[in-house]
Formats: C-alpha cells, sequence, structure tokens
C-alpha cells in the first residue's frame, strides 16, 4: 500500500485471448499496479512459481487447464495458497461460480470487462490482503514482545525463588554456625603433633586448594574446617557442611546439588543444593568416604570444570566454592578396593592434612579439661574447679578411641554427678558406664587378644563390650554410640571394619 493509502502490488492476469490481456495489461498499469501475463493454467502455475503475484485475474475458459483446476492446483501450494483468485467469465450460471468457490476464488468478473468494476474488485481485494498481512505481522510482532515480556517476567521470578530459597539456606547455614561455637581459637594443645598439624593449616588457608582432613572419629575435623574457612579470604561468605554419612544414597545428590520440581515423587518445588548455597564459600564434605560411586562421578566433575545440574536439569550451574572434605577411613585402602575412585581421591587429596588422635598428645589432655570444665560450669551453673590429681593422671593414660569427643562427653556426665568442685573419677567409676583406661581393661582380655594386644584388637573389645551393656542398640539415651561417645554413623563403620556383628540368637 502507497503512502497515500492507494493499493499497490503485482497482478497476475491469465487469459487466452490476447484482446483481454491487452486491455488489461492497460488498465492495470495505468493505475500503478505491476501486471504478470500467463496464456493458459500451465504458464499461470510456473510463473507464480518464480514469482508470487499479490493477487490473480484467472479465466475458466482456457485450453488444457481450464480456470477451476488451475486454481485448484494454485491453492494446493504453500506459496500460492493465500493468493486472492478473481475468476473473469462470461457465464453467468450459478453452477459455475459455486465450482468456482469451491475452488478456492474470492470473487467474480464478468465479461466484457467494465473498467471500473474491475479497478474495484482489484483495489478491494489487495487492499484487503495487504491490510491482513499488516494485521499478521503486527500480531506476529505483538506476541514476540508479549513472549520475551512472559521470559523476562519468568526469568525475574524465578530469581526472586532462587535469591529467597538461597538466602533461607544460608541463614539455615549461620545460624548452624553460631551453634557450633568458636573454631581456630577453641583447637587448644601446645603439644608438638597438633601444633606441626595448625602450622600447615595456617599455610593453606589463605589458598583455593582443595583439603582432605584426615583423623579418627572426635578428633576435631570440623573444627580444623570451619578454622581453614574463618583464616580464608572467603571468611564472609558461609561455609556450609555435609555430613555425607546421614544423607540416604537415593537423596545425596538432591542434597549436594539440589533438584527442579518434578524431578523426582516429593519434589514439589525447586531446592537449592549446598554447592549453590556454598557459591563464593566453602563446602565441608564431612566422612566423604561414605557417597555412593555414582555420586564421587559428580563431585569429580563439580571439582574438575566448577558446574553441575539440579536433579531434574539438563542446565548446567557455574559455582565458585572451595571444597574441604574429611574422613576417618583409609581413602587410599579404599581406591584398591574398588570402593572410592582413585581420580576423586587424588582431586581431593591436593593438600593432606592429618589430626593427631588425642592419645599421640596426651600432654594437652589438662588443658582441654580445664577448657571443657569451663564451659560445663557454665552451662550447669557448677563451680567446676578441675579434676583430681588421680583422675587427671588416668585420664592421660587412657587411649581415647573417641579422642576429644569422648573426653567432652565423659567429663559432661562427670560433671552432672559431681557434687564437689574438684571431680573425683575414683568415686563415679562404679557409676560409669565403662573403666577408664586401657590397663584396667586389659585385665579381663582373653590371652589371644593380649598377645596382639594393637590398639585396634583393644578398640574391638571395647566396642563389643559397651554393645553387650546395649544389648546391641546403637542409638537412642541408652545405646551404645552415646556411650562411646561417637555418631551413629561412625560407630556402625567402626563396627563394619572391625567385623563386629550382632551375635545370632
Amino acid at each position: 500500500m502507497s503512502a497515500d493509502g492507494e493499493a499497490t502490488g503485482t497482478v497476475l492476469v491469465v487469459d487466452d485471448v490476447p484482446a483481454n490481456i491487452s486491455v488489461l495489461l492497460e488498465m492495470l498499469s495505468q493505475r500503478g499496479y505491476q501486471v504478470l501475463v500467463a496464456r493458459d493454467g500451465e504458464s499461470a502455475l510456473e510463473q507464480s512459481g518464480f514469482a508470487t503475484p499479490d493477487l490473480i485475474l484467472l479465466d475458466i475458459m482456457m485450453p488444457g487447464l481450464d480456470g477451476f483446476e488451475t486454481c485448484r492446483q494454485l491453492k494446493a501450494r504453500a506459496a500460492t495458497r493465500e493468493v486472492p483468485v478473481i475468476f473473469m467469465t462470461a457465464l453467468s450460471d450459478t453452477v459455475d461460480k459455486v465450482r468456482g468457490f469451491n475452488a478456492g476464488a474470492i470473487d467474480y468478473i464478468t465479461k466484457p470487462f467494465q473498467h471500473d468494476e474491475v479497478l474495484a474488485r482489484v483495489h478491494t481485494h489487495l487492499t484487503l490482503r495487504q491490510l491482513q498481512a499488516r494485521l499478521h505481522e503486527s500480531n506476529e510482532r505483538l506476541e514476540q514482545r508479549v513472549a520475551e515480556r512472559t521470559t523476562a517476567l519468568e526469568q525475574a521470578l524465578a530469581e526472586v525463588h532462587r535469591l529467597k530459597d538461597r538466602l533461607q539456606q544460608e541463614n539455615f547455614a549461620l545460624r548452624q554456625e553460631l551453634r557450633a561455637g568458636p573454631s581456630f581459637d577453641a583447637i587448644l594443645g601446645n603439644a608438638a603433633p597438633l601444633r606441626h598439624t595448625l602450622d600447615k593449616l595456617k599455610l593453606v588457608a589463605p589458598t583455593r586448594t582443595t583439603v582432605l582432613i584426615h583423623g579418627e572419629s572426635g578428633t576435631g575435623k570440623e573444627l580444623m574446617a570451619r578454622a581453614l574457612h574463618e583464616l580464608s579470604p572467603r571468611a564472609a561468605r558461609p561455609l556450609i557442611k555435609v555430613n555425607c554419612a546421614a544423607i540416604s544414597a537415593g537423596l545425596v545428590e538432591s542434597e549436594l546439588f539440589g533438584h527442579e520440581k518434578g524431578a523426582f515423587t516429593g519434589a514439589t518445588e525447586r531446592r537449592l543444593g549446598r554447592f549453590e548455597i556454598a557459591d563464593g564459600g566453602t563446602l565441608f564434605l564431612d566422612e566423604v568416604g561414605e557417597l555412593p560411586l555414582e555420586t564421587q562421578a559428580k563431585l569429580l566433575r563439580v571439582l574438575q570444570e566448577n558446574e553441575f545440574e539440579r536433579v531434574g536439569s539438563g542446565k548446567p550451574v557455574r559455582v565458585d566454592v572451595r571444597v574441604v572434605a574429611a574422613t576417618n577411613r583409609n581413602l587410599a585402602e579404599m581406591v584398591e578396593q574398588g570402593k572410592f575412585r582413585r581420580d576423586l581421591f587424588f582431586r581431593l587429596n591436593v593438600f593432606p592434612l592429618d589430626v593427631p588422635p588425642l592419645r599421640a598428645h596426651p600432654e594437652d589432655i589438662p588443658l582441654l579439661v580445664d577448657a571443657c570444665l569451663a564451659q560445663l560450669s557454665r552451662h550447669l551453673g557448677k563451680p567446676l574447679r578441675g579434676v583430681s590429681p588421680a583422675s587427671l593422671e588416668r585420664m592421660q593414660r587412657y587411649a581415647w578411641p573417641g579422642n576429644v569427643r569422648e573426653l567432652h562427653n565423659m567429663l559432661e556426665r562427670a560433671a552432672i554427678l559431681a557434687t564437689d568442685p574438684v571431680i573425683e573419677l575414683d568415686g563415679l567409676l562404679t557409676d560409669m558406664p565403662r573403666k577408664l583406661d586401657i590397663e584396667v581393661m586389659a585385665e579381663n582380655t582373653p590371652l589371644d587378644v593380649k598377645t596382639g594386644g594393637t590398639l585396634e584388637n583393644i578398640e574391638r573389645l571395647h566396642i563389643e563390650r559397651v554393645l553387650e551393656q546395649t544389648g546391641y542398640v546403637i542409638e537412642g539415651r541408652h545405646g551404645a554410640a552415646l556411650i562411646l561417645g561417637l555418631p551413629p554413623g561412625t560407630l556402625r563403620s567402626r563396627m563394619k571394619k572391625l567385623n563386629i556383628r550382632k551375635p545370632s540368637r
């Protein structure tokens, strides 16, 4: 359509009579239309295939393909299906007109041609076609804009939900941190083995290096991980802890990497994983040796590429997370047994940090006892000033299989029962669930264990005796785990390693 509103376009005239073509060519050209001509139906089909016209004036009575068949074939082609067709005929029978409309025509022009009628009908149908084309384009642009706005709104809403989820998870992590108390300053001890570990910790803390903390249960591996975080440039970001042994195998990937809504039964909404929550901070994988092999492969990818995919999503999520792992198991031995991926072990073990057991630095026990009793005195409201020299001497001879955690638990029980500011453990031995020192425990040890009196044998005997006392109940207030000062999962791991099973009745 021209700037003044006049319809323009290309008109294909199809007629086998040269005089008719001449009249229409002159009439339409003078009005400003571009005119193409064809002498029969075959030529019309061929020509419209090279250049699609905006309107077709089609004679009905032609040799070869008549107008009806030509129109049907034009309407069968995608390129010319929407081009308006006006039949030209001297026939006046209603049947012929119906046949024409059925073939796809939109109008008729009668012969002999009436100048004004021809121009009016051509102008009308070209104008309608051009207006329809503009309307279609406008609708497409509008639909595109609506789709773009909808996508933008959906993305903004998804980002709001993501930030909300992250904020909630970070708040949860911060509450955990507050409950956990101090870290580096709380690692007490002046003995050489512990100071050597702390010196290494201070050297690696400011780096991005992955650290693998190894130590027995209760030695303070989590305190070491928190110290690594607090002494690093990531201290302002969250430290997120994952106890790999406490998560069921079916949910560990969702816990680490998150999941999309509907990813599995019970996934009613999208949930961020621990890696995404720890972005910019530190992720502490406690008891990493308990991860299933399939999850180990996905963990390796995160360490290598700094990206992962939520469960139920194919879209990668990039993160900047420092990983600190911890274990009380021999991962190198697990690698040889096919229970831990060799490549993941090397990725985690870039900087190993060994936390010495308490029996390796018994000279630190008085310092630990004083700090623990000071804390218990505040919590219990009791004036606790220490333990007797004889009790302290026996504590320094004990092997402490549960390490510092076991020491704390034992002192807490003793403090609750104490009636004097100075705790006398000898008076409490009858109420304690087990003897305190190895020598007493070894008095009733069978000869075959004495001769092979390794620490592992003594630990096995000790755990078996406590399990017998509890009827092999592991969890709960009267369970063996609480008595031993161990998490239930750790106790089960030790039982498996030491081949301890409940006897069949």
